[in-house]
């Protein structure tokens, strides 16, 4: 009985050293596989990570590639004194100039000897149209007495004359006596989104030409007051900020998607703050762009109110009944909320009445009057859903021509 109970433990003790070891060994084949398997998909995930980064960065140089014959320097110039150094002597009586003791008195003075032609200042600008229309910004052209000159990406520089500047946004339409360009296509500005990848390209600080920068759009509708070169304060309303660097130089450029559309013309930069720049968005002057190059002007729509528009931030302050719209307001200096013999006072428009809808369309930040107003001609008669004392009516209105002083 003993010797039987010995056999089977030890026939007991094999099987299960048997069994450990088979098991332990297939244990460790699975473990071998299953860390080559985790192996593998780490390995094809950063191969995946890889692809997807350099196809990112493919369709940036793509970009770039596509649009930078496209892409112009607006170089102005101007007649300037040339100052030529002369001497005299103030004391000749006493001390001639052949005086034999050589007491000589020599004060230096300027005179001006002709003038030649100088560079005063540069900018940015980008093919819209094959016939030679350029944009850019209207103060790189400002300067009535300056001649410009557009320097191609190929080195060719060609004479520019100025066929409009707009009146309210920061734009200019210029001409050169060249065809069949590269004109850049025209996006939609109003798709835009916050974190959208964006690439601006221009004549960075006047001296760096087709200089290339890439970022993110980091704000809509943004209103800034800006200097011009004359000192003025001025507004820009409707906005897009954006973190891609925007350096001297390169206003008048365009801001870019990734399909190689524009979607904004740069325009201004935030002095001595990291990476924070503007660009007018592209729908908002798309109709005037059109419009110049078919006939030479624009006429600008205008309706002629001065407005805030209302957030609920704006609700809370002003105690309102809505957090959209447009409030008609005084300006800054007094400026009367409704101006005098506009088409606004002409619908008896008051300050305070809240503009809701223009057309049909809802106004909030992401569509702003000014914007709205663009897209429309002189002469055409819209809708203005009015809220006036927390009761709401509609109104008729026909837009006129934006007054020149």
């Amino acid at each position: 009985m003993e010797k039987q109970i010995r056999k089977l433990l030890t026939i007991f003790l094999i099987v299960s050293l048997a069994g450990a070891f088979v098991f332990g060994f297939l244990g460790g084949v699975f473990s071998s596989l299953y860390l080559v398997k985790e192996s593998f998909q780490e390995i094809s995930s950063k191969e995946q990570f890889s692809l997807e980064k350099d196809a990112y960065e493919d369709r940036i140089i793509q970009v770039i590639r596509k649009s930078e014959d496209s892409v112009v320097s607006v170089i102005a110039t101007k007649d300037l004194p040339v100052l030529e150094k002369y001497y005299i002597n103030p004391f000749e009586e006493f001390f001639p100039d052949d005086d034999p003791f050589g007491f000589q008195f020599r004060i230096p003075q300027y005179r001006q000897k002709g003038t030649e032609p100088q560079e005063v200042s540069a900018g940015t600008g980008f093919i819209v149209d094959s016939r030679g229309y350029i944009i850019t910004n209207r103060h790189v052209v400002e300067d009535a007495e300056a001649h410009y000159t557009v320097l191609m990406n190929n080195g060719k520089k060609y004479p520019a004359e100025v066929i409009v500047r707009d009146l309210i946004e920061d734009f200019a339409v210029l001409k050169i006596d060249k065809t069949e360009l590269y004109p850049l296509a025209l996006g939609n500005s109003d798709d835009i989104v916050l974190g959208q990848t964006v690439i601006a390209i221009g004549n960075a600080l006047g001296e760096f030409q087709n200089t290339v920068s890439q970022g993110v759009i980091s704000g809509l509708a943004r209103s800034i007051q800006v200097v011009d070169n004359s000192g003025n304060q001025v507004i820009l309303n409707d906005v897009i900020q954006t973190d891609a660097a925007i350096n001297r130089g390169n206003s008048g450029g365009p801001l870019l998607n990734l399909n190689g559309e524009v979607i904004g013309v740069n325009s201004a930069m935030v002095s001595g703050a990291q990476n924070i720049g503007f660009a007018i968005p592209i729908n908002k002057i798309k109709k005037s762009i059109q419009q110049a190059i078919e006939t030479g002007k624009i006429e600008i729509p205008y309706l002629g109110v001065r407005y805030i528009l209302i957030n609920p931030t704006i609700k809370e302050e002003k105690n309102l009944s809505v957090d959209y719209g447009a409030l008609l307001v005084k300006g800054s200096n007094n400026e009367p909320a409704v101006e005098k013999d506009s088409p606004a006072e002409r619908a008896n428009l008051q300050k305070e009445d809240i503009i809701l809808e223009f057309d049909g369309q809802k106004i909030d930040q992401r569509h702003q009057l000014a914007t709205m107003i663009r897209q429309y001609n002189v002469g055409d008669t819209v809708n203005l859903k009015i809220l006036r004392e927390d009761k709401s009516f509609d109104v008729k209105i026909t837009l006129d021509k934006y007054p020149i002083d």
